[in-house]
């Protein structure tokens, strides 16, 4: 047995700062003795709520299931090991894979040697045993297998999830620096939206505001469009249990009312993308699209929740973010009464020109970028 089928025991990686959040949701999803730690959580859970938190949850990146765990000293120790695995169970004919490692305070000290050890160990031993190799594909395998080696002990997982949750797969085209799914999911829970108030982005470039809003409001699973998922690849797998977690959960799928949702954009081209891409998602006829710079809505957008990613960098095309974002912030304050905003920056240093006190900031990272995300309560 490997030893996620001893302890029922997984790990959920999430963004730095979600910790709260994503325990939350992994717990409504069916998860019990949920441990925060940095950047994800371990939990215990029966196959029933595995197969529901990769399928719904809407916060966490991706779930690893642990294979083997084991003090490890040096390369030859880690290949020895490895090549012992019941690989067969994992790798089966036809299938690919590929290996990740991360690797520190160990006397194996180069993470891409370490996940080459792990890609020999298993080749070597399908080859002895069967006559025959997988082969690797470090884009789209169908076995993603994740090495943590930290101070000399050695974790490897298997990704249930079949590479990162984030690509829920309506995202077909995008814009300059888009923003990631699980980092958009995340603002509308910080934001308290449940639906009962009309959401509008006013630069809502390719949509993932305003399509994750979508999936919200009409109780769409996030894993609705995806095609594969890294579980199936379990030596456990229950395809019946698959089949019945989905058609459970997307029969809770209904359509939001009209005028609930509202995504514009100075660019024809952006609004084509985000329309296209929203498209893909059921009840998308329901979101009411406008064509525009923010600046020349003189009705504004009065009594509702306003979620935005202002552009900066390229996605600005020559125009200064210090004015765009003092032009938002006079927006707001002048045409937005009574509502409440959520302004999220990858440079934190642009709020200050927001010009008005907001009433928290919180961390939120995209990527790399060490962005802010901030709430503006408007009178």
């Amino acid at each position: 047995m490997f030893e996620y089928q001893k302890s029922h025991r997984f790990f959920a990686q999430f963004a730095d700062g979600l910790a709260e959040l994503a325990g939350g949701e992994l717990e409504k999803l069916g998860a019990s003795a949920v441990r925060p730690v940095y950047r994800g959580a371990y939990f215990t859970a029966d196959a029933q709520a595995l197969y529901r938190i990769n399928y719904r949850a809407r916060l966490v990146s991706r779930v690893l299931a642990p294979l083997i765990s084991f003090d490890c000293h040096s390369s030859r120790y880690l290949y020895k090991t490895l090549r012992q695995l019941d690989w067969g169970s994992i790798l089966r004919p036809g299938r690919t894979f590929a290996v990740t490692a991360n690797v520190s305070d160990s006397r194996v000290r180069h993470s891409q040697y370490a996940a080459r050890v792990v890609k020999d160990a298993a080749v070597d031993h399908l080859r002895e045993k069967t006559g025959s190799r997988p082969d690797v594909d470090p884009k789209t395998p169908d076995v993603w297998l994740h090495l943590h080696l930290h101070r000399n002990r050695a974790v490897l997982h298997l990704d249930t999830s079949g590479g990162s949750l984030h690509r829920r797969g309506y995202r077909v085209r995008s814009v300059e620096a888009p923003m990631m799914e699980t980092l958009a999911a995340a603002i509308l829970e910080m934001s308290g939206w449940d639906g009962s108030r009309p959401l509008a982005d006013p630069m809502c470039g390719s949509g993932t505001l305003v399509a994750e809003a979508l999936m919200k409001a009409a109780r769409i699973p996030a894993g609705y469009l995806r095609r594969r998922f890294g579980l199936e690849n379990l030596p456990d797998f229950d395809r019946g249990l698959w089949k019945r977690v989905r058609e459970k959960a997307d029969r809770g799928i209904r359509p939001p009312e009209r005028g609930l949702l509202w995504g514009g954009d100075i660019s024809a081209g952006n609004l084509e993308i985000a329309r296209g891409n929203c498209a893909l998602l059921p009840h998308a006829d329901r979101i009411e699209w406008w064509h525009g710079d923010f600046r020349s809505l003189k009705e504004g957008l009065p009594h509702r929740v306003i979620v935005c990613n202002p552009p900066y960098g390229r996605r600005l095309a020559g125009e200064d973010p210090k004015r765009l974002i003092r032009d938002f912030g006079d927006f707001l304050k002048q045409r937005c009464t009574g509502s409440t905003a959520f302004v999220y920056v990858g440079d934190r240093e642009l709020l200050k020109n927001v010009g008005l006190r907001p009433r928290w900031k919180r961390v939120l990272r995209n990527g790399p970028l060490d962005g802010r995300l901030a709430r503006y309560d408007l009178y």
